[in-house]
């Protein structure tokens, strides 16, 4: 079994780094007898793995293979079936139970033995032993007190030391010579014992032999511990020796040590004093610059501007730990502070003087100015005052305090300043207007402001108590009463203003509200730029984005003061943007009002004024927006600019309310209805205002709210005509507006035009087919009757032979009809067309031609009847279409 044993640990367990520990030979219960081998194994390397491992020889050969492996810590349960009996039989209850019967009693119990010795070591007695005599299992414990079972088991598994390749050889040479070294264990045993006891003795001689050379080496030996004693002796005085110099060595040491941090405590303070005077030290120059400089030359602002700088960089040095402790610092910083007071109470005496003497000096020349339409410029006093920007800066990050009063004293005087500015240039702009105004009413035209009791009183003297129009008129209606030859003169150049049409006074009033307009907002344009660029440079207000909370004041939200003690910084939302803003509305905070009292104005003189205020703003808004969205003239002009847009759709919604109210006269005709012709001007108007404006998008809305309203009122006003036939209404005013739309090629009107065209051409054929009617009452009645026999399936050359509508009666039909009754007929058609039509369009003739050519349609027409219903019959009219066109002709020139 042995030599089984270490086969197995060579063959298996080695390569795997395993350690056989305890074997049996067993096969299982009940089953044919196949002999198999259970090893207990544990793992060379920690942690340690113990496993219960079958061992099967293989069909093929000699040799052993690995067939199952358990891990010990899931064996359960070991049965050894009888305890007080020898049994071969045992189970072993893993994941299932195993029934094994060893070779032999013996084998069994040295294998359960070793199971629970393994169990006691690594599993705590985990795995339960059943059936097993107690005697077995307490051999395996040693019998001293004093070692534990685990211990002694851990050293008899310690003991086993593997065999090396060359004891292995030595072995297996041994077993060689020693034939019956297996068949005869004990003699071999035997053997080997007595040769180990001839080794010991022949060892016992050797040692006995060389007992002289031992005391050899004895006597070697204390000659060499006499030498060493010597050497000690000679090393202890060198150690004395070396003992005081070493006590030298340490006193030089010391003293360089002590010298060393001297030499660098002198360095670190020349370095400390050295920045205390390069950075703390004021020059004689600087401090009498901040006590005494002159504030009002450029080379005494310099001197201090150039002290203050250097003030602000002594008290913002950085001080080391310690620093402040020092009584020199303390006196520097005390300087410091007196000096920053001082010269920040004198440059704000000096800033105030200034703007106060700015406020009242301007008051004398505002006169000057008053006489033209111009507002006084600020640049000297922005140039003198820039000068004082980096003292400004100065005063803003030291006294924070004092630069919130000056800022608060500037926008004081300068707002009572230019309150009074703006105001007497408002009030030369609106008397300029009103001139304007009152000049138009002075001229013989002076009609054309578009009020409707200057209207009702100018309608009064133009159509007397009859009067065509009543009711209430727009500003469209005032235009068109003018006459279209007036409307469409544009060599007013040439005449003098007496003889003046009215559009061209009203375009020249327009021209002159225009420019009066353009001139307020070019003056404030400028004004404003500069002034804000002013506030923003000299205040410092364009560098920092944001500002400490509670910096804003609360009482006018214009200027920063400090409300929150120091060291307490709350983070805020508004920019320094925002505070020019706030101080620019504060500043010029009459503009709006005063826009908006001029935009009003002008609305009363003259609503059309609306158009060049829109055009005027609109250009002016989309200026200041480009040069800053956020500034402040931008924003108050587009506030400006909301006013006229609404005043505007005002102007547009009150020209379609009046048009609704339009009221007709029963007994004159109409004509060209008073809204287009007024339309037209309005177009022609709007159209030179807005050449190339940023707000072409608006004029084309009302284009289309307007155009709208006229086509809608034209087809009211003809449906309610009893003078004039409907007809007539809709193809005059029609042809008038396509007229109109096809003149000035409005883009965004094209559909309107096009639907203008087709409504004139649809009444004009309406109004020629009904008036024209049948000139040849009863002929037409007969070819009728032919007609209505042929759609009853008489065949055309058959008609002849009806009684009604044979050859003698047509005859006798056409003989009532010479040419002379003929030219008759049509001379009083015309003069009923003649009095149908107006004037002013001039469509007598195009209607007349167009009645010529229907007439000539009629007569083709009966001539084809003839041909087709009485061949060969030489049947003729009495006249010839040469004679009807010599009738019209003729008719025409004579009227």
């Amino acid at each position: 079994m042995t030599a089984i044993k270490h086969a197995l640990q060579r063959d298996i367990f080695t390569p795997n780094d395993e350690r056989l520990l305890s074997i049996v030979n067993v096969c299982k219960a009940g089953k044919k007898k196949k002999n198999c081998f259970l090893c207990a194994t544990v793992t060379t390397e920690r942690p340690v793995q113990v496993r219960v491992v079958k061992v099967k020889k293989s069909d093929k050969g000699d040799f052993y293979k690995r067939q199952t492996a358990w891990e010990l810590r899931d064996l359960a349960e070991v049965d050894a079936k009888d305890a007080s009996k020898e049994n071969p039989e045992f189970d072993l209850h893993f994941e299932k139970v195993y029934r094994w019967v060893a070779s032999s009693t013996a084998e069994k119990n040295s294998f359960i033995s070793c199971i629970w010795k393994l169990n006691q070591r690594y599993l705590r007695k985990k795995v339960e032993f059943v059936n097993v005599s107690s005697q077995l299992l307490e051999e395996s414990v040693p019998s001293g007190e004093s070692q534990s079972v685990a211990g002694g088991d851990e050293d008899a598994l310690d003991d086993y030391q593997e065999l090396n390749a060359r004891e292995e050889q030595d072995i297996e040479g041994m077993m060689e010579v020693c034939e019956y070294a297996i068949s005869n264990a004990e003699a071999f045993a035997e053997k080997l014992s007595k040769e180990l006891q001839v080794l010991d003795g022949a060892n016992i001689h050797s040692i006995m032999a060389s007992e002289k050379q031992v005391n050899i080496l004895m006597q070697l030996l204390d000659e060499a511990l006499s030498e060493v004693d010597t050497i000690e002796g000679k090393m202890s005085s060198y150690e004395e020796m070396l003992q005081s110099v070493k006590e030298q060595m340490d006193q030089i040491s010391q003293s360089n040590r002590l010298i060393q941090i001297s030499n660098t405590n002198n360095g670190k303070l020349l370095d400390e004093i050295q920045f205390l005077v390069n950075y703390m030290d004021l020059s004689k120059g600087h401090i009498r610059a901040l006590q005494e400089g002159d504030l009002s030359s450029s080379k005494g602002i310099e001197a201090c501007i150039n002290a203050s700088e250097a003030l602000l960089q002594c008290m913002n040095v950085a001080l080391r730990p310690g620093h402040e402790k020092l009584m020199s610092v303390k006196q520097q910083q005390h300087l410091f502070t007196e000096l920053r007071d001082t010269f920040s109470r004198r440059l704000t005496n000096h800033l105030n003087n200034v703007f106060v003497h700015q406020g009242h000096g301007q008051s004398s020349v505002l006169s000057q100015h008053m006489a033209e339409l111009t507002l006084p410029k600020h640049s000297p006093l922005h140039r003198d005052l820039l000068h004082y920007a980096k003292l400004m800066e100065w005063l803003k990050n030291t006294q924070r305090e004092k630069y919130e009063g000056l800022s608060r004293t500037y926008v004081d005087y300068m707002t009572r300043l230019y309150e009074r500015e703006i105001k007497d240039f408002f009030e030369v702009a609106k008397i300029k207007m009103a001139g304007t105004a009152k000049e138009g009413k002075g001229n013989k035209f002076a009609t054309l402001p578009r009020k409707e009791s200057a209207f009702k009183q100018e309608t009064e003297s133009l159509h007397g108590s009859s009067g065509k129009l009543t009711g209430s008129t727009s500003s469209l209606n005032k235009l068109a009463v003018q006459g279209s030859s007036s409307r469409r003169s544009q060599s007013s150049s040439l005449l003098d203003m007496g003889n003046m049409s009215a559009s061209d006074l009203d375009v020249a009033d327009g021209t002159k509200f225009d420019k009066i307009f353009e001139q307020v907002l070019s003056e404030l344009e400028p004004l404003c730029l500069a002034e804000q660029d002013f506030i923003s440079k000299f205040f410092k207000l364009q560098q920092h984005p944001t500002l400490a909370q509670g910096e804003v004041e609360e009482s006018d939200g214009v200027v920063p003061s400090r409300q929150t003690p120091p060291g307490e910084y709350r983070h805020i939302s508004s920019t320094e943007k925002d505070m020019v803003r706030l101080m620019m509305n504060k500043v010029f905070q009459s503009i709006e009002t005063e826009l908006n009292s001029l935009i009003t104005l002008g609305d009363k003189i003259d609503t059309f004024h609306s158009l060049y205020m829109l055009v005027k703003m609109s250009h002016h808004v989309w200026t200041a927006e480009n040069v800053d969205s956020a500034s402040y003239l931008s924003t108050t002009l587009g506030n400006v600019l909301v006013t006229v847009k609404r005043n505007f759709d005002k102007c547009i919604s009150g020209q379609i309310r009046q048009m609704e109210e339009v009221k007709i006269s029963k007994k004159s005709k109409v004509g060209i209805l008073p809204f287009v012709a007024g339309f037209e001007e309005f177009a022609e108007l709007a159209e030179t205002i807005f050449r190339n404006a940023e707000r072409r998008g608006d004029l084309d809305k009302a284009y289309v709210k307007l155009i709208r309203a006229v086509f809608m009122n034209v087809e009211k006003v003809a449906n309610e005509s009893q003078k004039t036939p409907r007809d007539v209404v809709m193809m005059e005013n029609f042809h008038h507006i396509f007229s109109t739309l096809s003149h000035l090629k409005i883009s965004c009107l094209e559909t309107e035009r096009r639907e203008a065209k087709h409504k004139y051409t649809d009444h004009l054929q309406s109004y020629v087919i009904n008036s024209l009617g049948q000139p040849l009452e009863k002929l037409n009645h007969f070819f009728e009757g032919v007609e209505a026999r042929v759609a009853q399936g008489v065949r055309e050359d058959e008609v002849s032979y009806q009684l009604a509508f044979n050859k003698q009666e047509l005859r006798k039909v056409i003989k009532e009809y010479p040419g002379k009754e003929v030219k008759k007929g049509l001379d009083n058609l015309y003069k009923k067309v003649d009095k149908h039509l107006c004037e002013e369009e001039s469509l007598l003739q195009v209607v007349w031609h167009s009645m010529q050519d229907e007439f000539i349609r009629q007569y083709k027409h009966f001539e084809g009847l003839i041909g087709r219903c009485y061949p060969g019959s030489g049947i003729t009219m009495e006249f010839t279409i040469g004679d009807m066109l010599e009738y019209f002709s003729s008719i025409a020139q004579s009227h």
